[in-house]
């Protein structure tokens, strides 16, 4: 009768711990805590659902390749296009079948394979000295102008931010002419490639280059910084090609792991993230522009002016991204 009593015990605790189980789930992201743990508390408080995140700056997609089909992982969030492309390039992640995701974001963002979704656009902005340049009516076709010769700043050419910023140059102009283009604008650069975006900002400030190419979105972490404010003040914020195609958009953005264990729970996420609580808080946390339609940008966001986006559809930065970084090698645009 014991050994019944204890059986039946030990059944209850395995179902126990199939619906526990089935209650959770994996998130691997380079999106940092602050911005990440208080939408997904939000999640867990509406569903329910309990999301275990492991935080990394570098090497998710290598981790997840080295775990192979035991891997935890069930959603992958990503700061970049780059890395989104680098799990797909690696067969890491799986289609997704959701009306809701479809429905909340525009097919321009969205892989028309339904292997990644965007969930925020920053703008590939060319920050100009205000004392020595002004507002600057710009193209990114300009930057590689002989008048800007000496005056530009930039992080790492291989860097994701303009790694796509090439790709989308190449979408649009083809390789040979890219590469021209991207020759050019080394030969105008102040100094070697280096430091993030907020560095070549503060370059700016400090009078070592004129013009810093940088995301949107650092505008706003930069003013909420007392220590950087006045690299903000320094500066205006223009939006390139204006007066044509627009300006190039990069995403952050998330996969369902190939390998996941809670697929059902990992799409509930999935969908949460492009609903409009969990885009109005990226907006207002992170200076990012929703890329659900119905959702605004925040006001201090906004109060930047509207803008024109490339309407360059994001999987044609997918199809155009290890020719970057070719033509980023052949140059030797780092050097």
């Amino acid at each position: 009768m014991k050994l019944l009593k204890s059986i039946a015990i030990l059944g209850l605790a395995s179902v126990a711990g199939v619906v526990n189980a089935a209650e959770s789930l994996t998130v691997y992201s380079y999106r940092q805590a602050f911005l990440i743990d208080p939408i997904l508390e939000k999640f867990t408080q509406d569903t329910g659902i309990k999301v275990d995140v492991v935080f990394s700056k570098k090497g998710i997609a290598e981790r997840i390749q080295r775990e192979g089909q035991l891997s935890p992982a069930d959603v992958v969030l990503t700061s970049d296009f780059s890395r989104l492309m680098e799990l797909v390039e690696k067969d890491l992640v799986a289609p997704v079948s959701s009306d809701v995701i479809n429905g909340n974001i525009p097919a321009q963002y969205r892989a028309p394979d339904n292997t990644w979704y965007a969930l925020t656009q920053r703008v590939r902005n060319v920050y100009s000295s205000r004392d020595r340049l002004g507002k600057l009516d710009i193209n990114y076709e300009d930057l590689a102008a002989p008048k800007y010769k000496g005056k530009i700043c930039t992080r790492s050419g291989k860097h994701p931010y303009n790694a796509a910023l090439v790709a989308s140059m190449i979408a649009h102009h083809g390789e040979a002419e890219a590469k021209t283009w991207l020759q050019g604008v080394k030969d105008n650069l102040a100094r070697k490639p280096q430091g993030n975006d907020r560095a070549q900002v503060k370059a700016v400030k400090e009078g070592l280059c004129d013009i810093a190419i940088g995301n949107s979105y650092y505008l706003g972490k930069m003013l909420a910084d007392p220590k950087q404010v006045s690299w903000a003040e320094s500066v205006f914020l223009n939006f390139p090609n204006q007066a044509n195609r627009g300006s190039h958009v990069n995403v952050s953005g998330m996969v369902l792991a190939k390998h996941s264990k809670n697929k059902d729970n990992a799409i509930k996420l999935m969908e949460f993230l492009t609903s409009n609580v969990a885009q109005q808080a990226y907006a207002e946390v992170n200076y990012e522009y929703p890329v659900n339609p119905s959702v605004k940008p925040s006001k201090l966001v906004a109060s930047w002016g509207e803008f024109k986006a490339d309407a360059l559809p994001i999987h044609k930065l997918a199809e155009n991204h290890q020719a970057a970084i070719k033509l980023l090698d052949e140059v030797k645009f780092d050097l």
